[in-house]
């Protein structure tokens, strides 16, 4: 198939699935469709495509099978594979995900989702193969050119970086319809650092901080949310006991994925601080908070800082299963929280620059 469109292969033994499909999809992409698994496989041996959809339930070869195959050959193993399935189960989603699959869609389609998570996959893997061939490149230069692997270097990082801005701005659609949480919750941390300087308060630890490059790295502190279902992130209602352990683990999730990301990529401050601000933003004051019950001062202070910054935007940002409160009403809350949640000496900072919150954080 030739066209200047990335190519998508659908895959779903329903042909009216099929036809709903590609006829949200055609306008921005190339769309084939494949009613088995089988099917799929044909139609590869002469088009490598650029992104799968695939059903789970299907007769005779289903979508676990399917993705075992595609991630056990050489050219087929690098493929994004999203889940497309009426499957709803827990056990189900986290089966699609260790098998490989980058993310999981549950039926009935909702276009704007299905276009949005689409569009944001194969922003990474663009950027994936960019990487990837600059990495290339270094290498075959590193012995002779030194200036070329300097230049080079510099690239990687400024792909890696927006590597990791798409993934926090995954998160952030999941989660937060708006798409404003990460641009408010920078700007509110922006304030609170500022101040803490200015003020003198914590004054050693915050000796050399670069805040630009923290309030960068704070973009991924949700990023472990990428491992949370769907029906936990958009639930219109309080969160049973379970869901809310589950949703619990995207502290630990987070840290694990920068982790990942310093080993496969090129360690940074901007990682360092972003595990800081994933592992511990839950973490409270008095020592129950998640993921570690850290208590006091035990909690990093990019940790604790974070903490008011996202507690302020969580209190007025309207979400499935409330209505924003007012700036003041969030201003009382946070006051009510030192000593508990919050670090009291991060309380009076805040409540110093309040005002400023209402200004530029909402």
């Amino acid at each position: 198939m030739s066209s200047d469109k990335p190519l998508i292969i659908m895959v779903d033994d329903n042909p009216a699935n099929l036809r709903i499909g590609k006829n949200i999809l055609m306008k921005k992409y190339t769309v084939a469709t494949a009613p088995s698994a089988e099917k799929l496989f044909s139609l590869m041996e002469n088009n490598i495509p650029d992104l799968i959809l695939l059903d789970v339930d299907m007769p005779e070869m289903n979508g676990y099978e399917a993705i075992k195959i595609l991630k056990s050959k050489v050219n087929t193993r690098d493929i994004p594979v999203i889940f497309l399935t009426a499957l709803t189960e827990s056990d189900a989603e986290l089966t699609a995900l260790s098998l490989g699959a980058i993310d999981y869609i549950t039926k009935p389609i909702q276009p704007a989702l299905l276009l949005k998570r689409i569009e944001v996959h194969l922003s990474v893997e663009i950027q994936r193969r960019t990487i990837a061939k600059q990495a290339e490149e270094l290498k075959y230069f590193n012995d002779n050119l030194q200036k070329m692997v300097d230049e080079k270097t510099q690239n990687i990082l400024q792909l890696q970086n927006a590597l990791l801005k798409t993934m926090a701005e995954l998160v952030e659609y999941r989660d937060d319809i708006t798409g404003r949480h990460i641009e408010r919750t920078q700007k509110g941390l922006r304030l609170l650092l500022n101040e803490i300087i200015e003020s003198g308060v914590y004054k050693e630890e915050s000796a050399g901080w670069d805040i630009e490059l923290l309030v960068q790295s704070c973009q991924l502190h949700d990023v472990g949310k990428i491992f949370i279902s769907d029906n936990i992130l958009r639930k219109p209602g309080k969160l049973t006991y379970d869901e809310h352990e589950d949703m619990k683990v995207h502290t630990h999730v987070g840290k694990q994925i920068v982790e990942k990301v310093e080993i496969l990529a090129l360690e940074s401050d901007f990682l360092k601080y972003a595990k800081v601000f994933a592992a511990s933003h839950h973490e409270w004051w008095d020592g129950t908070g998640y993921p570690n019950n850290l208590k006091g001062k035990n909690i990093p202070l990019l940790g604790r800082i974070m903490a008011v910054a996202d507690v302020y935007d969580a209190l007025i940002s309207v979400r499935p299963y409330k209505k924003g409160y007012s700036h003041e009403e969030a201003v009382e809350i946070i006051r009510k929280g030192s000593g508990t949640q919050f670090d009291p000496v991060l309380v009076k900072v805040f409540l110093k620059i309040s005002d400023k919150f209402k200004e530029q954080c909402i």
